[in-house]
């Protein structure tokens, strides 16, 4: 069994050197769709300029779950400096600073995390839809991180084999000893189907028995892509 000894640097890959933020945005009902025509106006722009070192991996609204939210997840390639001469370019561009101003109009609440990704997992790349994803995030108890790496770098094999792994998280600053696994899906069935297939590996039942003790609370959103996501 692949296992993880040490502090936080030995669970995410040292050698990318990516931090992501994930974003989480109430949305009043009556401006969601305003709201997500504005996010595809605007953050694709952001995306595609070399002169911000930062990536837009997804953006989604929650289908099943919390209602009228949408979720983004950006890479910062270059960790905390990367991070900090976005935000610092962002202060002077007027077409973001324009986006915030009527975003806030359409706002009920916002909330991020700051997260390094599991060096067992995939890294999110662009994938053709359509699909559904599912955002699984688990509190778990302090001090249980490094346990909770050991199981899942051996149980990610058994869950590999219909492409549903996307990426997996963990939070450095916001909610801490927070976990994220992002899945695909081609609908609910195949969501299913694919989840109880993993019980027809061996040791998946192990993985389960030892990771749920683990946790505190545990949350599942279904989320739909908007257009500008690269995944789809």
């Amino acid at each position: 069994m692949w296992r993880i000894t040490g502090s936080n640097h030995c669970l995410s890959k040292k050698e990318d050197n990516n931090l992501y933020k994930i974003q989480f945005h109430n949305v009043k009902p009556e401006c969601l769709e305003a709201y997500n025509t504005l996010c595809d106006q605007v953050l694709p722009s952001i995306h595609a300029d070399s002169a911000y070192p930062c990536e837009l991996v997804g953006t989604w609204n929650t289908w099943y779950g919390e209602q009228d939210q949408a979720v983004h997840l950006w890479r910062y390639r270059g960790g905390y400096p990367a991070l900090t001469e976005v935000m610092n370019k962002l202060k002077n561009n007027k077409d973001f600073l324009e986006y915030r101003k009527e975003r806030g109009k359409m706002l009920l609440s916002r909330r991020n995390q700051l997260l390094l990704e599991f060096s067992f997992w995939n890294e999110p790349v662009p994938r053709d839809g359509p699909n559904i994803y599912e955002l699984r995030s688990y509190q778990l108890r302090p001090g249980t991180m490094i346990e909770w790496g050991n199981y899942w770098a051996r149980a990610i094999s058994y869950r590999q084999h219909n492409r549903e792994a996307v990426g997996g998280f963990f939070s450095q600053i916001g909610n801490l000893y927070m976990v994220h696994h992002l899945w695909a899906y081609k609908d609910l069935q195949s969501r299913e189907d694919t989840r109880n297939a993993a019980w027809q590996h061996e040791g998946w039942d192990e993985v389960v028995y030892y990771t749920v003790p683990l946790i505190q609370h545990m949350e599942s959103r279904i989320m739909i892509p908007l257009k500008a996501s690269p995944l789809q």
